[in-house]
């Protein structure tokens, strides 16, 4: 049980630097709006934003749908995305 719980733990703080370093890329070399998107986006992976988004707003997502929005953004952000352009991916 604790490694099946380790594992998630691992992914969803994978996916929330990701976003975060995303979103700052964004911030800087593309346009602030999708730059805050991503920040926004970043602090429901992160485990202490999402416990304050359970307790604030009574809302809680499950680990597989994290997973399937997660990389349903990702395959938008570095497939067509201004940013993939921009560093040639």
């Amino acid at each position: 049980m604790n490694k099946n719980l380790s594992f998630k733990n691992i992914i969803i703080w994978i996916f929330a630097v990701l976003f975060f370093v995303i979103g700052i890329l964004n911030l800087f070399l593309i346009h602030p709006v999708p730059g805050i998107f991503y920040l926004i986006l970043s602090l429901i992976y992160f485990p202490p934003g999402n416990s304050f988004f359970r307790e604030k707003f009574k809302i809680s997502i499950s680990f597989r749908i994290k997973v399937i929005i997660a990389l349903i953004i990702l395959w938008g952000t570095l497939a067509v995305g201004d940013l993939a352009e921009l560093l040639g991916l």
